[in-house]
């Protein structure tokens, strides 16, 4: 499988689309923002359309409080954004990951892909399964038994998801260049 890694992940984009400024917001995106927590980027920005953030997101929330295991899904969500060069989606995950015990080196294999040393199964599963859907917007045969090995039907369900809803934001980070909030960790160097 190609490493997703491509020039788009090294260059900041300047934004296409600000966020909504808080000035501009009505009382219902205010209500929505507020909703849903801290506003960075991603919310204020997606705020201007506020029928499709009003839905979007608790999307995105159903699946991070879904069945998989944290570390499971932050590996699914990390891979899709390093292979979709998703800077942001990265930073904010890698963020996440750390609070569920990944280091330094777990990150740097996640970049290398399910291929690298030290992967058990159903993580390189999963992996896999990102990679493909990814590059064929389907899992194989193959990773279909590998990961039916792990997970249940409900866990395939969300798998497929996750990995397809965090290509959706990576769609929209990438292509609105929504800038990284200050402090926010990037890719790992490559060696």
């Amino acid at each position: 499988m190609g490493s997703g890694n491509n020039d788009a992940m090294d260059a900041t984009p300047s934004p296409r689309i600000l966020p909504l400024p808080v000035e501009d917001r009505d009382d219902d995106v205010q209500a929505l923002l507020d909703k849903f927590g801290p506003k960075p980027n991603v919310y204020t920005t997606m705020a201007r359309r506020p029928d499709l953030f009003g839905t979007c997101i608790p999307l995105g929330q159903a699946l991070r409080g879904g069945r998989l295991a944290a570390r499971e899904r932050e590996l699914v969500i990390l891979r899709t954004a390093w292979r979709c060069g998703c800077t942001y989606q990265w930073g904010a995950h890698a963020r996440q990951a750390r609070a569920e015990g990944m280091d330094d080196a777990d990150l740097a294999r996640i970049t290398e892909g399910p291929d690298a040393n030290g992967w058990q199964a159903n993580d390189r599963a999963l992996l896999t399964a990102a990679d493909e859907l990814h590059e064929q917007a389907r899992i194989s045969d193959a990773t279909w038994s590998a990961l039916a090995a792990h997970y249940d039907d409900g866990d395939l369900i969300e798998i497929t998801m996750m990995c397809g809803y965090y290509h959706l934001i990576a769609y929209f980070l990438n292509s609105l260049g929504v800038a990284v909030e200050k402090g926010t960790e990037g890719f790992p160097a490559q060696a």
